[in-house]
């Protein structure tokens, strides 16, 4: 009887770990967004994580005569990464991102993480910016 539920027990735990893999750390999709950066802050109690946000061009109705614009709310785990987007707000820029199933608090609040900056383009002048 130890045994079935010792077994048991170890395939239960097995599904759990599958199934956490999956759900928190299984790509599910890789891309790039454009768009001037909006904010870009670090924030938390526990797990002090980068978020940031987006605003791409154009507008999405939300309902008919509405206007919405396009943002895309993103968290970065990098250092390196975030210390560039820290000096990057009102820019334009083309960033490189992976899409997870879930968010885990320590990668922060998005399950959108951006990895690497593609361009930065200053708008006033219309030149791209060498980090």
């Amino acid at each position: 009887m130890r045994r079935f539920v010792f077994i048991v027990v170890f395939i239960l735990i097995a599904i759990f770990g599958i199934f956490f893999l999956y759900r928190y750390y299984f790509v599910f999709g890789r891309g790039a967004k454009a768009g001037e950066l909006n904010f870009f802050v670090q924030k938390g109690y526990v797990w002090k994580t980068y978020e940031g946000r987006l605003i791409q061009t154009g507008f999405k109705p939300q309902n008919l005569g509405g206007v919405q614009s396009n943002e895309f709310e993103f968290s970065v785990t990098d250092e390196k990464v975030a210390q560039q987007l820290m000096s990057s707000s009102g820019k334009v820029l083309e960033l490189h991102y992976k899409e997870y199933l879930g968010a885990l608090p320590w990668r922060g609040m998005s399950t959108f993480i951006v990895d690497s900056i593609i361009s930065v383009t200053d708008p006033a002048t219309g030149k791209r910016v060498a980090f």
